[in-house]
C-alpha cells in the first residue's frame, strides 16, 4: 500500500477527526473516563479544524498519512512550543531568556489502530522534525500521558527522553499525568544522541 505523507487539506478533516478519535479511544482506554472516550464525536473536532483554519498560525502544520485507496491513517500536529507557565517560568528568568522560541513541539499523532506498528507513526513523526527543523527549531518538546505505555515506548525508540517535567491535567473531571519528553535536532530534524549534553540542547 502506497502512504504518502502531506499536509492537510479541507478535504482531509473528516478523516483527521476520525483518526484523532480512533486514535484516543485505541490508546486512552482505561486511562481516561470511558463514558468521555464513548461520546467523542468527529463531527465537532471536524468542526473545530474548519473554524481554527482561517486563523492557523502560520508557525504550526497539520500533516496527514494517506493512504491510496483508505484516505487518512494517520494525523500530526507539529509547531511552536507553546510554554507552560507552571512548568517553564523560572523565577527572575524571562521566558524569552529561557530559549523558548528555539523550540517545536509534537502537539498531537494518532494513527488508525490497524496501522499501529507497520511504520506509519514513524514516517508522521519523521515528517514533523523536518518540517520543525525547516522552522528553525534545534530542539523538540512533547507532552504525553503518563501512563500510556504504548506512546512512551514509541517515543524511547525513537531516541526522545523524559526531561523530568511533569504536569497534571482534567479530563472529564479526572486527573490525568503528563509527562514531557524531548530532543535535539539536526538541521535536517533527525535526533541527536544526547553525548552528556544538557536535555533538550542543540549539540
Amino acid at each position: 500500500m502506497r502512504i504518502e505523507i502531506r499536509e492537510m487539506t479541507p478535504g482531509d478533516i473528516e478523516g483527521v477527526a476520525r483518526v484523532r478519535i480512533q486514535g484516543w479511544r485505541h490508546a486512552y482506554r482505561g486511562l481516561v473516563p470511558q463514558d468521555y472516550l464513548d461520546g467523542m464525536r468527529p463531527e465537532l473536532f471536524a468542526a473545530m479544524l474548519r473554524a481554527a483554519a482561517p486563523g492557523e498560525p502560520a508557525d504550526r502544520v497539520h500533516l496527514v498519512a494517506d493512504a491510496r485507496g483508505t484516505g487518512v491513517i494517520g494525523w500530526a500536529h507539529p509547531g511552536a512550543y507553546r510554554p507552560d507557565e507552571h512548568v517553564d517560568e523560572r523565577p527572575g528568568r524571562p521566558q524569552e531568556e529561557a530559549g523558548q522560541g528555539s523550540y517545536g513541539e509534537l502537539y498531537a499523532l494518532y494513527l488508525v489502530p490497524e496501522f499501529i506498528g507497520t511504520g506509519v507513526g514513524r514516517a508522521l513523526l519523521d515528517s514533523s522534525l523536518r518540517w520543525l527543523a525547516g522552522q528553525g527549531h534545534r530542539r523538540l518538546r512533547l507532552w504525553v500521558l503518563r501512563d500510556n505505555a504504548m506512546g512512551r515506548r514509541f517515543y524511547d525508540r525513537v531516541g526522545l527522553v523524559a526531561d523530568g517535567a511533569v504536569r497534571t491535567d482534567a479530563i472529564a473531571g479526572m486527573p490525568v499525568n503528563e509527562v514531557r519528553y524531548a530532543a535535539a535536532l539536526d538541521a535536517e530534524g533527525r535526533v541527536l544522541a544526547r553525548r552528556g549534553a544538557t536535555l533538550g540542547d542543540p549539540a
